[in-house]
């Protein structure tokens, strides 16, 4: 028995003695090696054991001028009168684009519906739409002119002269959060939401009714990224180059797709835009970047599914608040979510 103890032993130093040569090869190999779980590995080892965000304030401050350049673009439509109310519960930005007319439609017939809310459920909820101009010029002046139309009917978008793409996703979150702060600065609650995500309207307010009422402050809450570490595959729409962004691991950020802050939050994230380079094209660790600058950290809420697709199920619509990916169903859902038998 003491023999085979013995060898057990020895077998388990080996072991560990192989693993740290694997481990030193790694260490010193590690630019070189461009692998999925290698990435995440160096990620969460940064976020969990170095947990140190400093360089943010040191490499990404830039001047005043330097940062309102960033979101320096001419308004083409813009209202001063939205958030006129003096009681406004929340404002929500969907981030939309020219084209996506039908969605915005089914928002103002579903969940967007400010009338229901205010009827229903008794509070101010004014919803904007925020978008750029459309990329193909051939298309564009067709487009403004159905914009423009569109605004006459509804006057809800705000729309700035930067071309609306994927790349210019920082552009538009700068445009959210300097318009909230020069219209609607007195929203207890501001949300940034795709135009493809479906929003549980009663379960949001009275999630945040709830949080009203015990005067919550510092809040950020979605589906939370921690650890997360930049894609370096030239072929992903993620992919971030070195030079822009050289650590192993972004700050912890929320999903894009549907997050929520509370006014204190919301002035913070202004001010911190004002300080910082967005040169960076991906919004959501912009908005983790924004954030650790001025000590806000984000929450995890089971509920906001992030970048999921949460499947209809009585169960599930009864608890969840965001579900993102809908781009034809979300009249559908909203009449079998909002249906008395959910809510009994």
């Amino acid at each position: 028995m003491f023999m085979n103890f013995r060898r057990v032993k020895k077998c388990q130093f080996l072991q560990l003695i192989s693993m740290c040569c694997i481990m030193s090869v790694l260490m010193v190999c590690w630019e070189q090696v461009d692998h999925h779980v290698v990435s995440h590995v160096k990620s969460y080892s940064y976020r969990y054991l170095i947990n140190s965000y400093n360089f943010i304030n040191k490499s990404f401050s830039v001047t005043r001028e330097e940062a309102d350049s960033f979101g320096s673009f001419p308004f083409l439509i813009n209202h001063d009168n939205i958030c006129a109310d003096s009681d406004v519960f929340l404002l929500l930005f969907v981030k939309s684009s020219p084209e996506n007319l039908e969605r915005r439609e089914a928002i103002r017939s579903t969940w967007g519906n400010q009338t229901y809310v205010k009827r229903e459920l008794g509070v101010t909820v004014k919803v904007v739409f925020v978008m750029g101009i459309h990329p193909d010029q051939h298309k564009r002046s067709a487009l403004q002119k159905d914009l423009y139309a569109e605004d006459e009917v509804h006057g809800d978008l705000v729309q700035q002269e930067f071309s609306d793409t994927f790349h210019n996703l920082t552009v538009k979150l700068l445009l959210q959060f300097r318009w909230a702060h020069a219209k609607c600065s007195h929203a207890r609650f501001l949300m940034s939401a795709d135009d493809d995500v479906f929003i549980h309207m009663p379960n949001l307010v009275h999630y945040l009714q709830s949080l009203s009422q015990q005067h919550v402050q510092e809040l950020w809450v979605g589906h939370v990224h921690r650890g997360a570490p930049p894609i370096r595959r030239k072929d992903s729409k993620y992919y971030v180059p070195v030079q822009m962004y050289q650590w192993a691991s972004y700050p912890d950020y929320t999903a894009g797709a549907g997050y929520v802050v509370s006014g204190d939050v919301a002035a913070k994230i202004y001010q911190a835009t004002l300080s910082l380079n967005a040169s960076i094209h991906i919004d959501d660790v912009f908005m983790g970047m924004c954030a650790i600058t001025v000590g806000v950290s984000p929450q995890e809420h089971v509920y906001f599914s992030g970048e999921g697709k949460a499947p209809y199920h009585p169960c599930i619509y009864e608890k969840m608040i965001t579900s993102h990916g809908h781009e034809n169903d979300i009249r559908y859902l909203w009449r079998v979510a909002t249906a008395p038998e959910v809510n009994e």
